[in-house]
């Protein structure tokens, strides 16, 4: 009898604990999940915690913070002192007729946010074949003289990109300064890493992983902040940037290899005072992974007169900035366009505030386009960004399928005949807010004519998803996609 009275005493005593534990996580979580956070994170947070309390809390303690840590936050104040400094070319941009009265303030919001200045006297090429990009910049490097500042969020060695190495090695032999940045967690789940991690050591280039998850070093913050960014620069006289890693088409995975899928990007080659931008850039993520301030480049760009030259800022983003530099400019532009929008993205997870944007430039009679792709490697997002399908539909967006196997991973997008970004960013909440992304936004009538162009290359691949068919996709796809939108939230 004694020991049923002590069983029972210390059953209720340790569910008496569990209940109080219980209800305190879900009252620390009204208070503390919700502060600066926007209310729909918030409520997804919320609801993991409330339906699952432990696994909810550890997940939040773990996923909740998009900030880094303080020092790598400090060190991003500190850059934008040496960004700052990076003018060259203000002087040459020309705000004649052709230059629109709505770009000003934001080229002035680019510039408060991410210390950039918009810069004239630039050339851009744009790259759209795989292996048409890749030969380019293994051009380039070859003829690097001084250094070469590579920096990809996912950097393979493999058979598709052994003449990108050889070009380093090559580089390195001459006595060129090779410097090197790949992203830790997407490079180390692509097959080859220590492979590559090896041909780096065996070259003689300097490099380093962004933002590595390495706890037994000290290295720790939030596993799903990456650095998402992908450029070269060649002794600041060439840069390239966008879409693409530096990695065979596939990426070398089974089961990418076994559906056939095959990545399509573009890239864009950079002449002039936008280099300097870009390369500042790496200088940032360089000085974060290693103390080491590189050195300004003071000699001066040549003063020659360019035919159809380009206005350009580059617009940093990630979670060393205070806010979303990348949210802000694409939804500036948007609200800004007068005729047309038109994006390219191939993960399309908008918040809010940028899905108010889209349909309200569809509702006000523009023409709104977005480009994507059929298949998608990542189920989850995917997903998701179906389940934003029918209220873009509604408002009269028009949607593009790019046609399986190809995954249409270019990240682009034109506001009416004026202003274009090129960049890294996707249009989803993970590139908003916990990824660091390069954006660079573009004036000039003749290079959104040439992206007008590459869209319509897309067109011809591409189904239109018309509203009737799309509400007729069966029930279990309905509830997929509404359920993957309830973690797109969870940021």
């Amino acid at each position: 009898m004694a020991t049923l009275v002590v069983d029972f005493f210390t059953s209720s005593l340790f569910g008496t604990i569990a209940l109080v534990i219980d209800i305190s996580i879900r009252v620390v979580a009204v208070i503390v999940v919700p502060q600066n956070r926007k209310p729909q994170t918030a409520m997804a947070w919320l609801l993991a915690i409330f339906l699952l309390p432990y696994v909810g809390i550890l997940l939040f303690l773990l996923f909740g913070s998009t900030k880094l840590p303080r020092r790598r936050r400090e060190k991003q104040v500190e850059i934008n002192t040496f960004i700052l400094e990076t003018t060259e070319g203000m002087d040459r941009v020309e705000k004649g007729v052709d230059f629109p009265s709505w770009l000003e303030p934001i080229v002035e919001q680019n510039r408060a946010l991410g210390s950039m200045p918009l810069v004239g006297g630039n050339t851009a090429k744009l790259y759209t074949e795989y292996s048409e990009s890749l030969a380019a910049m293994t051009e380039a490097v070859g003829t690097a003289k001084r250094f070469v500042h590579a920096e990809f969020y996912i950097l393979s060695f493999d058979p598709t990109t052994k003449p990108f190495f050889d070009a380093l090695e090559a580089a390195v032999a001459r006595g060129v300064t090779v410097r090197v940045l790949l992203d830790h967690i997407a490079s180390i789940r692509s097959p080859g890493y220590l492979r590559t991690i090896r041909t780096l050591k065996r070259i003689g280039t300097k490099w380093h992983l962004m933002l590595p998850i390495q706890p037994w070093r000290g290295r720790w913050q939030r596993p799903d902040l990456r650095n998402h960014r992908k450029l070269l620069v060649i002794d600041r006289t060439v840069a390239f940037t966008g879409s693409q890693n530096m990695i065979d088409r596939s990426y070398n995975k089974p089961g990418n290899i076994r559906r056939g899928l095959q990545w399509k990007d573009l890239m864009v080659r950079f002449e002039g005072p936008i280099v300097a931008g870009i390369n500042a850039l790496f200088v940032t993520d360089w000085y974060s992974e290693t103390d080491e301030l590189l050195m300004r480049e003071t000699d001066s760009i040549p003063d020659e007169k360019i035919v159809d030259a380009i206005d350009a800022q580059v617009v940093p983003s990630g979670p060393g900035f205070d806010l979303e530099n990348n949210l802000r400019l694409f939804d500036s532009l948007v609200y800004s366009a007068q005729h047309r929008v038109i994006i390219t993205s191939p993960y399309f997870v908008p918040d809010d505030s940028m899905l108010y944007a889209i349909t309200n430039a569809a509702y006000r009679g523009l023409d709104v386009q977005i480009f994507c792709s059929a298949v998608a490697d990542q189920p989850v997002v995917f997903h998701a960004q179906r389940s934003y399908y029918e209220a873009l539909l509604r408002a009269g967006v028009r949607i593009w399928l790019y046609k399986s196997p190809t995954v249409l991973h270019a990240k682009h997008f034109t506001i009416d005949d004026e202003v274009a970004v090129i960049g890294s960013s996707n249009m989803d909440m993970r590139s908003f807010s916990l990824n660091y992304e390069i954006s660079v936004m573009l004036h000039g009538r003749q290079i959104v004519a040439r992206l007008r162009e590459v869209e319509e290359t897309y067109r011809q691949q591409c189904t239109e998803l018309l509203l009737d068919d799309w509400l007729t996709r069966p029930l279990r796809s309905k509830v997929l996609d509404n359920t993957a939108r309830l973690t797109a939230a969870v940021q």
